[in-house]
């Protein structure tokens, strides 16, 4: 089961619990307390293997000693043996479930070991801008993993996962851009390649792209202001490409009428850790400009903007609430 398909009350139940056992790791009746909210539903066990997941990705980016703690708890529980035996048997399966769903909700996760050593990567949250050796400009996204290679006949570029966008530089030699959905062939223009997995989502700016499903050969041209997604099969159809699709290259996010759930979604690609949502907040429209390289600023701009408030359960545990 994703993180999706959890309920956000849910998630911000366990991670309550999980931060009661963090303060207090030899409080006999919490973990008993808790021991028995666990065991009366299976999302709560769901849960809490992915709050578990959390933690083990992120706890231990933060200097307060969470994840150390935290493995202390977790070993002082197991240790009861009251009634803990078929216990230790659901935790394994909701850690596991938990570990899955985050593997399946992290957009752009390595799935490939050459991105580990591609020409240029950025990390969580970073933003680099570079010129290629023909005087493109190049803009990485977060979490970015893209190789570049030149030669007497062709540029080319091959994006293994993230987000890039690109200014080409004129050169008589043909620039590519690949991804596993296909090759994609500017014509003297700017536009984004935001790999999606199987698929990619294709922006354009200036000028027209080309882009070559993998599998078909199928070819779909995109002019300036028109986006599209393909797959190595086939292509949707146009739609409107949102010139605010550049700014993450400036580090910011302009919002003009977007869903508050949209907002949270982008900043999520820069932040360490959950941050979530109440679900009868994700329409509520958001306008300005955010910075995404400093998201507690930007939380706290739009706290200040709308009837919201941010819960912090745990320095990598965030959420949205109504105010």
């Amino acid at each position: 089961m994703s993180k999706a398909a959890l309920d956000h009350a849910v998630l911000q139940a366990a991670a309550a619990w999980f931060a009661r056992l963090h303060a207090a790791p030899d409080d006999t009746l919490i973990q008993a307390k808790w021991s028995a909210w666990l065991a009366e539903d299976a999302r709560h066990r769901l849960a809490w293997g992915y709050v578990e997941g959390i933690n083990q990705r992120f706890g231990n980016l933060y200097h307060n000693g969470s994840a150390e703690q935290a493995h202390q708890v977790l070993s002082t529980v197991r240790r009861d043996r009251h009634s803990r035996r078929a216990l230790l048997g659901s935790l394994c399966v909701a850690g596991a479930g938990g570990l899955l769903g985050w593997g399946s909700w992290r957009q752009g996760w390595v799935d490939s070991p050459r991105a580990l050593f591609a020409t240029y990567r950025t990390g969580l949250g970073e933003v680099q801008s570079l010129t290629l050796a023909d005087g493109s400009q190049v803009w990485l996204n977060s979490e970015t993993a893209l190789d570049v290679t030149f030669d007497e006949q062709l540029r080319q570029l091959r994006l293994y996962r993230g987000e890039v966008l690109i200014e080409t530089a004129s050169d008589a030699r043909p620039l590519h851009v690949m991804t596993r959905a296909g090759r994609m062939q500017p014509l003297g223009t700017r536009f984004s390649v935001r790999d999606q997995g199987l698929q990619t989502n294709l922006s354009v700016f200036a000028g027209a792209v080309q882009a070559t499903c993998a599998d078909t050969g199928r070819q779909i041209t995109v002019g300036a202001g028109q986006m599209t997604v393909f797959d190595a099969q086939q292509g949707r159809a146009l739609l409107a490409a949102h010139a605010q699709r550049q700014d993450w290259s400036r580090g910011v996010l302009v919002a003009e009428d977007m869903p508050l759930g949209q907002v949270l979604e982008i900043l999520r690609d820069y932040r360490r850790g959950h941050l979530g949502i109440d679900p009868a907040l994700n329409n509520l429209r958001v306008v300005g400009t955010y910075p995404l390289l400093d998201t507690d600023r930007a939380l706290a701009m739009l706290e200040r903007a709308l009837p919201i408030r941010v819960v912090r359960t745990l320095p990598w545990w965030v959420a949205v609430e109504a105010r």
